[in-house]
């Protein structure tokens, strides 16, 4: 019974994931594909599991039977009032806030953070590099910068967000002076109040590998608050962060245009 209501579960919360439209706060949506399989998978096993539990109950007395269809009608609706009772929420920059501004990129401190928080999260730059060996790394990132190095105008979307991020911070020096747009949710340097941070969440496989990735701006002559999307233009240029104590590429903006939040706001890695 409990195999059975577990599959089962799985299966009915699943369903509900893709029809409601909330999957891609799980899951980077290019691996959809898995989760219609592990739904079909978990459905067919539930069933299977199901016709055990039947024949096992047969040899059940008739209360006991009754009981356990109550039981079991209460376990499969758990997964169904946690889904529409306890929304998902969108991660912004109350949540930057909440873990600290403390974004480590150097890797021995980043690992001392991650120790202490218990968790793998990325902040700033998107690092792709432990799913590769490192020289089929080095050649992916070289070829993506290759690409970006040739255009005048360096234009990020949502496809393209986490590696035009990956080979900024890869790459700092070679992009210095390049024209770059993107949008992004601002989150206010508490360090500095002439700088403004503006990142998108997010994820390279899914929910347990995601982060808060994007650009230190300065030249922003009005100030936006928290949370406050925006659409900027600027040129690359390398600045060195007190706070974090290093240098880090950042956009010195000449335009900024508040804008709508998007539909989605989460970024997804294209490999």
């Amino acid at each position: 019974m409990i195999r059975f209501l577990i599959l089962a579960g799985y299966f009915e919360m699943s369903m509900y994931l893709h029809l409601s439209g909330k999957l891609n706060q799980y899951i980077n949506l290019h691996y959809s594909y898995l989760a219609y399989l592990s739904m079909i998978l978990s459905f067919i096993l539930a069933i299977v599991q199901l016709i055990v539990w039947m024949k096992q109950i047969k040899v059940h007395s008739h209360l006991t039977s009754r009981w356990a269809k109550i039981a079991s009608i209460a376990f499969l609706a758990i997964p169904l009032i946690v889904g529409t009772f306890f929304p998902t929420v969108s991660l912004d920059s109350t949540t930057v806030s909440a873990k600290g501004f403390h974004f480590p990129l150097a890797a021995g401190a980043s690992k001392e953070v991650q120790a202490d928080e218990g968790t793998t999260s990325q902040y700033l730059k998107p690092d792709t590099s432990t799913y590769f060996t490192k020289s089929a790394y080095d050649k992916e990132m070289r070829t993506a910068a290759k690409k970006y190095l040739k255009e005048e105008i360096i234009k990020v979307s949502t496809e393209n967000y986490m590696e035009v991020m990956e080979v900024l911070y890869d790459y700092p020096d070679e992009f210095a002076g390049k024209t770059l747009e993107f949008t992004g949710f601002v989150y206010n340097d508490p360090s500095d109040k002439n700088s403004q941070f503006l990142f998108r969440f997010g994820i390279i496989h899914c929910i347990a590998d995601s982060g808060v990735y994007g650009l230190l701006t300065t030249g922003n002559d009005q100030h936006y608050e928290n949370n406050t999307w925006v659409n900027v233009s600027g040129k690359i240029t390398i600045q060195y962060h007190k706070q974090l104590g290093q240098s880090l590429p950042t956009l010195e903006v000449n335009r900024f245009t508040k804008v709508d939040k998007p539909d989605n706001p989460y970024v997804y890695r294209v490999f």
